[in-house]
C-alpha cells in the first residue's frame, strides 16, 4: 500500500509534539522537585478523603494532617502533602492498582524521592492462630500469592494439602530448595529492611492499641485458639499478598507454608493482604534508577479480620462475615501505630536523613 502523506510527515508530527509539550518541560525544569521525608502509601478509601466513613487514608489526611491537595490524574485519588515533608497516597485496591500508581508517583518529577521513607499502612486478614483482631503487623518479608499453579480443588490429589504448587514444580514444595526445581519469577518474595522493621517494631511495641466490646465478641468464636483470645497488640510477622481473597483452614495452611518456603525458615504468615508485592515491584524496579531506597520500606498492616472460620462454622460463614465494627479499630491501630514511626521520622530528619534508623 502506498503511503501518499507528506514526505517528513513524521518529522513534522515529532516537532508539533515537542512544541506542545514545551512549555510544561520548561515549568518542570525551573520548579525544583520537592524533598520527600516520609510516603504514606495507603489503598482504599471509602467515599471522600475527608467527612465520611474512613478507608485507609481518611485519619491520615485529616489527623497528620495532610492538608496539600496535589493532582495525580495516573492514580485513582490525589495526593495529599503537608509542611513536614509527609506525602500520602492512595494507591486503590489490589494489585495493579497498587502497582501502576507507585509507578506514577516514583516517576512524577515533582517529587525527591531519594531519601523518602514509605510506610504502607492498611488493613488485612489475620491468621487467628497467631494474631488477634485489631492487632498491628510489621513486616520482614513480602510474599506473593498469586505466581502459582493452581488445581481445582475437586481435583486435588489425595496426598496433597491443597491444590497450590510453585511455578514449575511437579508437587507441593517443601523446603525451599524445592522452588528452584521449576522456573520461578523474582517477583514472589521481597525481604524487607530488618533492621529497619525492627526499630518500627521496638519503637511501637508498647503502644496502647485499643480494644473494643466488638473485638471482644468475635474473639470469643475463636476458644480453640488463645492467640485469637489475646487483646490486640504490635507485632513482628510476615504478610502474604495476593488479589484472590482466599479463606480457610486449608488456605490457611497453605498461606503458612508458603510464606516459610519463600520467605525462609524464619519467616512467619502473620497477616494477607491484596497490594503489598505490586507496590513493592514498582519501589523495585524505581530503585533500579536510583528514583527510591528500598531499604527504606516498612510495611504495617492491621488485622480488621480473620483468614479462617471458628472450629465450629464453614468458611462459607466465615468469609463473608462482617469485620467485627466494620474494620474501625483496624483502621484506628494503622493510624495510632504508624503515625509515630512517621512523626519519630520527621523530627530525627537530621539524623535519619542519610543514617536509616536501626542500622
Amino acid at each position: 500500500m502506498s503511503d501518499n502523506r507528506h514526505p517528513n510527515f513524521s518529522g513534522l508530527l515529532l516537532g508539533l509534539l515537542c512544541a506542545l509539550a514545551l512549555p510544561t518541560l520548561s515549568v518542570a525544569a525551573t520548579a525544583a522537585p520537592w524533598p520527600v521525608k516520609v510516603v504514606v502509601v495507603s489503598m482504599f478509601e471509602d467515599g471522600a478523603l475527608t467527612g465520611d466513613d474512613p478507608g485507609e487514608f481518611q485519619f491520615w489526611v485529616e489527623r497528620m494532617p495532610l492538608a496539600k491537595e496535589w493532582d495525580f490524574p495516573l492514580g485513582m485519588y490525589p495526593l495529599r502533602s503537608n509542611a513536614d515533608g509527609v506525602l500520602g497516597l492512595c494507591t486503590g485496591g489490589g494489585i495493579p492498582n497498587a502497582a501502576a500508581s507507585i509507578m506514577a508517583l516514583g516517576l512524577d518529577p515533582r517529587f525527591d524521592l531519594s531519601h523518602a521513607y514509605w510506610l504502607i499502612a492498611g488493613i488485612a486478614g489475620g491468621d487467628p492462630e497467631d494474631v488477634s483482631l485489631g492487632s498491628a503487623v510489621w513486616a520482614r518479608h513480602v510474599v506473593d500469592g498469586d505466581l502459582l499453579y493452581e488445581i481445582d480443588a475437586r481435583e486435588i490429589p489425595q496426598d496433597w494439602p491443597y491444590g497450590l504448587i510453585p511455578l514449575g514444580a511437579k508437587s507441593p514444595a517443601e523446603v525451599p530448595e524445592d522452588i528452584s526445581t521449576g522456573w520461578t519469577l523474582d517477583t514472589i518474595h521481597f525481604p524487607l529492611n530488618d533492621k529497619l522493621a525492627n526499630w518500627a517494631y521496638q519503637l511501637t511495641r508498647d503502644h496502647p492499641v485499643a480494644d473494643s466490646v466488638g473485638l471482644r465478641e468475635f474473639r470469643s468464636l475463636y476458644p480453640t485458639m488463645p492467640s485469637a483470645q489475646r487483646p490486640p497488640s504490635v507485632m513482628l510477622g510476615d504478610t502474604l499478598s495476593a488479589s484472590t481473597y482466599w479463606h480457610g483452614a486449608r488456605l490457611n495452611q497453605w498461606a503458612n507454608d508458603w510464606v516459610r518456603l519463600y520467605g525462609g525458615k524464619d519467616a512467619q504468615f502473620m497477616t494477607t493482604n491484596m497490594e503489598d508485592s505490586g507496590t513493592l515491584t514498582a519501589l523495585h524496579r524505581l530503585a533500579r534508577i536510583g528514583r527510591v531506597d528500598v531499604n527504606r520500606v516498612m510495611v504495617l498492616r492491621t488485622v480488621s479480620n480473620f483468614s479462617m472460620p471458628p472450629a465450629d462454622k464453614p468458611a462459607s460463614w466465615s468469609v463473608t462475615a462482617p469485620y467485627p465494627e466494620e474494620g474501625l479499630p483496624a483502621l484506628e491501630a494503622a493510624w495510632q501505630v504508624g503515625s509515630r514511626v512517621v512523626r519519630q521520622l520527621v523530627e530525627d530528619w537530621q539524623t535519619s536523613r542519610d543514617q536509616i534508623p536501626g542500622s
